[in-house]
This record gives structure tokens, sequence and C-alpha cells, in this order.
């Protein structure tokens, strides 16, 4: 069983950074008179990608579409949406930004588990492990992947890494499945084992059979209802099925590996326990921003490429994003404190897929 040491982030040199920013912040949000949650935008997005993601569906079940090309386009459109909902609702929900109505929040996140994954074993890997340890190898399980990749420097490496800019990309669009079929089974054992379960206050055989109750439900409408009703043969279904989970993953797995694996972060490794830095700074050192005055982009994966503002402030709603980022980037330069980012999405990608090669090397 994988257990977790202490760790304490300290660093008595920058508590005036942390308590100036938040202080900036919070002034931002009490003079413009609004709140820290997603409100009625954020509503509305969700009505959008909930829609691209079912109209898609409905017109395939009802038969309006019959072209071969044209459903495998439609299972496209729904691999987007379910990103979609995945970047821009459910995240928001589960860092309860969603909106100020705790009920909300727990139906929009509760989502994931109509799109093959599982809300609290997302809480426990994202919320608990990755916002918390973010970089620190055999704490944030986001840079532990599958043995075939290495995704920090303090990670073992093998022959196989050497190839990884080259694979790494056919993986990515293989994360949701693996959600779907193995990885929520196993994690659900795993942290009820590290105390995570209990942490979320819920328990192993509830997550099992919310699991395995909302697992069939999704099989049902996305196997077995199009088998009976559309003319194709099991083979062309599958495709569609691999499609809409291939682009998901790979659009899900490359926003959040554009922010953190990367040249310019950092992956510091504790010594007995401590992290020298607050936690505050620690998040500026290992997280990356890119592609910020792409506002179409910045809209369609919910804010997140504003990742630093995300990390340092997870219970705002990324809408806000935009316009805190400039207070944290000119608070953290007044510290004289890293602002990590990249101008556009591809420079970022580029950087990225250097890093997986030098990682490899």
């Amino acid at each position: 069983m994988k257990t977790l040491s202490p760790l304490r982030f300290k660093n008595s040199e920058q508590v005036d950074f942390v308590r100036t920013l938040r202080k900036r912040v919070d002034a931002y949000f009490k003079e413009n008179q609004i709140s820290k949650t997603g409100g009625l935008p954020i509503k509305l997005k969700a009505v959008f990608m909930l829609l691209l993601y079912t109209v898609p569906y409905f017109l395939l079940i009802f038969g309006v579409i019959e072209q071969l090309w044209l459903m495998w386009v439609m299972t496209f459109v729904m691999g987007l949406a379910m990103a979609g909902i995945g970047l821009s609702v459910m995240h928001d929900a589960n860092h309860g930004s969603f909106s100020r109505k705790k009920w909300l929040n727990k139906i929009a996140g509760f989502s994931i588990n109509f799109l093959g994954g599982n809300v609290n074993n997302w809480k426990a890997q994202h919320n608990i492990l990755h916002h918390s340890f973010t970089n620190i190898d055999g704490y944030d399980e986001d840079i532990e992947p599958a043995g075939v990749l290495r995704f920090s420097p303090n990670a073992s490496k093998k022959k196989i890494h050497r190839y990884q800019h080259l694979f790494a990309w056919f993986l990515y669009g293989l994360m949701t499945v693996s959600w779907t079929f193995k990885k929520d089974f196993v994690d659900v054992s795993r942290y009820k084992k590290m105390g995570l379960l209990k942490q979320l206050r819920t328990d192993y055989n509830k997550e099992l059979w919310l699991i395995i109750a909302t697992r069939v439900i999704y099989f049902i409408y996305m196997l077995v209802v199009p088998f009976l009703l559309l003319e194709v043969s099991w083979w062309q279904l599958l495709i569609g099925f691999f499609t809409v989970h291939f682009v998901a993953g790979f659009t899900l797995a490359i926003i959040f590996q554009l922010a953190h694996v990367m040249e310019d972060t950092d992956f510091p490794m504790p010594k007995d326990g401590d992290i020298e830095n607050q936690w505050a700074v620690h998040q500026l050192n290992t997280t990356l921003n890119f592609a910020n005055r792409n506002k179409v982009l910045t809209w369609l994966i919910g804010g997140l490429n504003f990742q630093v503002e995300h990390h340092l402030f997870p219970n705002i709603s990324h809408i806000h994003y935009p316009k805190i980022a400039p207070i944290v980037r000119k608070t953290a330069l007044e510290f004289s404190l890293p602002y990590h980012s990249k101008a556009t999405f591809f420079k970022a990608l580029a950087s990225h897929g250097r890093m997986l090669y030098q990682l490899g090397r």
C-alpha cells in the first residue's frame, strides 16, 4: 500500500507575498461586488456543452444521420463535448466554484459518472493529491502515469522512455478509456487504503457500488442502445465508441500536461519532509499558463490555460481567471517570483514535446 508522509511547505520570507496576493484578489471581488463562483455565464456554458454531447447522440440514435462518415463525425463532436463538460463544468463544480448552491455543485460534479468516470476518485487524485502536492514525485499522481511514460526527472527511467516523445500522444488518447474500464476499479481500493475516501467522507462499499451502477448505465446508453437501434456492425460501433473516448482523452491530457510537464516548471523533492517554499510559491514554480490572449480557447477549455490562477485559487470559478491574472502576475513580479507563461498553445505544445524528449534521455 502506498502511504504519503506528511509534507510541510515553509518559507517565512514568502509570507508577505501570500498575504498581499490574497488581499488584492479578495479586494477585486469586493470592489466589483461579484461572486467568486461562475454565475450565469458558466451555467449557460454547461447547457451548451451538454447539448453538444447529447444532440449528436440523439441524431444518431433516432436515425437522422445515416451516412457512416457523418456518424463518425458525430462521435468526434461527442468526444470534444465530453472533454468540454469535464473542463468547463465538472471541474469547477468539484472545486465548489460552479455555483453558490452546494447541491448544484454536486449535480454538476456528478456528471463525470455518466461520462465513464467517478466523482470521488477524481476528487482524490485531482483535488487532494494533485493540487496539494503539484509536481512532487511520489505524491502527485498526475505525474505518475503507467510505466511507459516518464513525467518527472525524479522518476526512474526505462529504456522505453527514450521514445516517449513519439508515442506519448497516442497514449494520451487512451486516458478516459483507462478510467472507464480499469482505473476507477483499481483506484477506489487504493484510495481506501490511503485514507482518501475517509477524507472525502465516503467509504469503499458506497463508491464501488456507485461506480458499478453508473458504469452499467453508461454502457447501456453508449453501447447497448446504439447496438439495438443503429444499422451498423459491432466493430463500427466500437470504432465510434473509442473515437469518443480517444478525442476526449487526448484533449484532456494535452490541456493538463501543458500546465505542468514543461521545460520551465520545477519538480521539487522534499528534504526531511519540507518543501522550501510556501504552498502558493510552490504553485508558481510548478505551474504554467498558455495562450492567455486566446479568448476562444479560454472559453472552450474552461479557463485552464490560466492554470497558475487556478492552482492558487481553486475555489474561484474559471470565469474570473482572465481578470485576476494581471493581479497575480504583477504581485509575483513585485516579489521577484516566477510567473511561467507561453504566449500560444502551439509554443506550449512544442515545449511539452521537448520536455518529453529530455525526460526520455
